[in-house]
């Protein structure tokens, strides 16, 4: 009987473990290896300021899931790796495997001076709930969002969520009457924030700042955040709240097991999701580094496409051939505004960009579409 470990329970780990049970031998042993049997949707924490979610929304536990497809949940920390891959050291023991998939996220740069003075949207359930409750303290003043990249990895970027929770607070404040005592600014280190997302979505950004009276300040290296507000190398500009996601690196437990490395501390990988020259081991997701465009984004999305080729690589490699199935490279968002949203779709040949309020309720019903096959 063949042992495939899976190490993490977010979007690659999970459609890993379901497509290796729908496409593989009834006999194989799946182990699911994370902290806890539960999936915390992401995506969803840009509607907990607003409260358009609560936590309890957005935490699914993983029971029924496991159940259904007889994937075994090991409760442990990942904490190395030996035998290049074949064996998975964690917090409490070790699991030999046939063949291993790698999808423990990323992790984020918090080297900037003061930044326990910030939030992040992008964080976890934590921030996002802190936030909620300071802007609902907030009788007046400045909520500075922003975000900025890793300089040794350009692609390890997360600013989408950033640009919806800016936009939404917008619109809920206005629609509960308070934008004209709380103001809102954008701030980034890059001239041209969003680019990844095309030159249209660029231009259609800043657009839309400009017309919500939003501020900007851009261009400029961050330097410190303090009680005060945001110092950059040309300004310093006031803020009662700051969220700032910073730039996202590889998880920290990597870069003691030897696996080849990018300069931002990401797992090397073919565009077979298979790790360079680490047969049987392969990668999904935020963890991973892969060769394409600088714009390829790390997204639930990708982390799924990537997911799927792995799974379907991972067969064939236990079946003694080499797995050739490479993952589409596509950037697929909505930009939510609360109300009303942005579809952005860019492929190597083509970029497109369209504005609907259906797209707001498109996103929500894709979230209850896409949390349906966990619950």
């Amino acid at each position: 009987m063949k042992r495939v470990v899976v190490v993490g329970a977010g979007f690659g780990g999970l459609a890993a473990a379901r497509a290796l049970r729908e496409r593989g031998p009834k006999e194989m042993d799946i182990l699911l290896i994370s902290p806890k049997p539960e999936l915390l949707y992401y995506p969803g924490l840009i509607w907990i300021p607003t409260r358009l979610r609560s936590p309890d929304d957005l935490r699914i536990p993983l029971g029924r899931f496991l159940d259904k497809y007889r994937i075994r949940h090991i409760p442990e920390t990942v904490t190395g790796l030996k035998d290049q891959g074949r064996t998975v050291l964690t917090d409490k023991g070790q699991y030999v495997n046939d063949a291993l998939l790698i999808a423990t996220g990323s992790a984020s740069l918090r080297k900037l001076p003061g930044i326990e003075h910030s939030r992040s949207i992008c964080q976890g359930i934590a921030d996002a709930v802190d936030i909620r409750d300071r802007i609902a303290a907030l009788t007046s003043g400045t909520i500075a969002l922003g975000f900025a990249g890793n300089p040794q990895e350009p692609s390890a970027v997360r600013g989408g969520p950033v640009f919806e929770l800016l936009f939404g607070l917008d619109t809920w404040l206005r629609k509960t009457g308070r934008r004209d005592r709380i103001a809102l600014t954008f701030f980034s280190p890059a001239a041209e924030p969003g680019n990844r997302l095309g030159p249209k979505a660029v231009k259609n950004l800043l657009a839309e700042m400009a017309r919500r009276n939003i501020p900007t300040h851009l261009g400029s290296r961050l330097q410190a955040f303090s009680a005060e507000g945001v110092s950059t190398e040309g300004e310093k500009f006031p803020a009662d709240l700051i969220v700032f996601t910073p730039g996202l690196r590889g998880p920290e437990w990597l870069s003691e097991t030897g696996l080849p490395l990018s300069p931002g501390g990401f797992i090397r990988a073919e565009r077979t999701c298979q790790v360079e020259g680490w047969p049987g081991t392969f990668v999904a997701g935020d963890c991973g580094s892969y060769p394409g465009p600088d714009w390829m984004p790390k997204q639930g999305h990708s982390a799924d496409l990537q997911a799927e080729t792995a799974a379907g690589n991972i067969l064939d490699f236990l079946k003694g051939r080499k797995g050739i199935r490479t993952f589409r490279v596509e950037l697929v968002c909505v930009v939510d505004s609360f109300d009303s949203g942005t579809l952005v779709y860019r492929t190597p040949t083509r970029n497109v960009l369209l504005q609907n309020p259906l797209f707001h309720h498109a996103k929500a019903y894709f979230e209850r579409r896409y949390l349906a096959r966990y619950r």
